[in-house]
């Protein structure tokens, strides 16, 4: 007894001393992460605010926060002069087809990759990690001039089939399909299942995640690609939305401010929304796949 008291003393001691330490610490992390969380919004709300206010008060010396005269022109002005909704259009139609393609070819090569014995596999496993290392800018010519000779220039092809699969998507989903135990796809084979249903009625129900990951991924990229699109789209008919707003909110002389505000929230707004919705399985699927 007279051996194990002034050990009990010290950690009755050190015991108070963790507890007091734990508020401390939560409440440090919770002013970090409020602070990060202010700096973060500052610029949406304020790009909010400003597609609410007029020219004159943008350009206003001292700037103001808030406006002081409510005006939806800017809105207005996309809808009932620029055509919103043919750009809007095109970018929907872009970024469904090529999210789709990424999602099925992806998974598919994924699949192999990870569950399929054939001769090449590490080396073809070894050019998808090694196209990760290579710039966009790089193959972007030669992508061009293939395009122009397939006589693809200004269609909705050129758009889409350049990104219709991509390394990054076959590097997820072959991570997270690798996870998935091979006793249960060896029951399936058992039970006479084929490749192709052991693929779609197994793999691809247990891939939620991992799916929802590419997809946003994929959405994201698509939306915001401008560079692309710009090159390949000979006439306005097939312009999305960031070479609109990149073309439409500036004029001769100087840049429509309110209507450049207005456009770039029309064009955030759909990937907010995605990101709600899908937010739960993109971060399970970033804890699975190995992208810790």
């Amino acid at each position: 007894m007279t051996l194990t008291a002034p050990h009990s003393r010290a950690s009755d001691t050190a015991s108070p001393r963790r507890d007091r330490r734990r508020p401390r610490a939560r409440t440090l992390v919770t002013t970090v992460l409020v602070v990060g969380l202010v700096v973060w919004i500052i610029p949406f709300a304020w790009m909010l605010l400003g597609s609410l206010k007029t020219q004159g008060e943008i350009l206003r010396r001292p700037p103001t926060f808030w406006p002081e005269q409510v005006t939806g022109q800017n809105y207005v002005t996309w809808f009932a002069e620029l055509d919103f909704s043919k750009f809007f259009l095109n970018s929907v139609i872009v970024a469904t087809v090529t999210v789709i393609g990424n999602l099925l070819f992806c998974s598919m090569v994924g699949y192999a990759l990870a569950k399929m014995r054939f001769p090449g596999k590490r080396l073809l496993f070894g050019l998808v990690m090694l196209t990760l290392m290579v710039p966009g800018v790089v193959t972007f010519v030669p992508l061009f001039v293939q395009t122009a000779q397939l006589g693809l220039l200004d269609t909705y092809a050129a758009l889409v089939l350049p990104f219709l699969t991509g390394p990054v998507g076959v590097f997820l989903m072959r991570q997270f399909i690798s996870d998935i135990p091979d006793e249960l796809l060896e029951a399936a084979r058992i039970d006479g299942a084929s490749e192709l249903r052991l693929f779609t009625r197994v793999v691809l129900p247990l891939c939620g995640p991992a799916l929802a990951t590419l997809a946003i991924l994929t959405f994201l990229a698509s939306w915001n690609n401008f560079l692309w699109p710009l090159v390949v789209s000979q006439s306005a008919d097939l312009y999305t939305l960031p070479i609109a707003l990149s073309l439409y909110s500036t004029g001769q002389h100087s840049t429509n401010y309110g209507l450049l505000l207005a456009g770039s929230v029309l064009v955030i707004a759909p990937i907010l929304v995605l990101f709600a919705f899908l937010q739960r399985w993109f971060i399970q699927g970033i804890a699975t796949t190995g992208l810790k």
